[in-house]
């Protein structure tokens, strides 16, 4: 349990720390759905094929350059924990490149096959 409360105490930390950047990424997804919002044409429901992928994409990449990015290996991770930290480190970037994309992608009136 001590190592869950530490994983949490050490993300609200690294949130304030990168508070801009958060704050930033929001407010263009904001900007951004605005502008989606406006387009004749956007298409909302199949922007979401698009999103899901980039979804997936971001959250394998993250998935597999974050332990050489904090100069680590997936050899060093030997709990659950580190396991756990590390997919919903990976979910979380993968999340932002998806919810950046659907609006991207309906505001361009995306002719996917969806």
């Amino acid at each position: 349990m001590y190592e869950i409360w530490l994983t949490l105490n050490i993300l609200f930390e690294l949130g304030l720390q990168y508070l801009p950047a958060v704050i930033s990424t929001a407010v263009l997804w904001l900007v951004l759905m605005g502008v989606a919002a406006t387009r004749p044409n956007a298409r909302w429901k199949k922007a979401l094929l698009p999103a899901v992928v980039m979804t997936l994409i971001g959250t394998a990449i993250t998935f597999f350059i974050t332990p050489a990015m904090t100069k680590s290996s997936f050899a060093e991770m030997g709990y659950w924990v580190d396991w756990m930290n590390l997919f919903f480190y990976s979910a979380a970037f993968g999340a932002v490149a998806g919810t950046i994309t659907w609006p991207i992608a309906a505001g361009l009136g995306c002719r996917c096959k969806a």
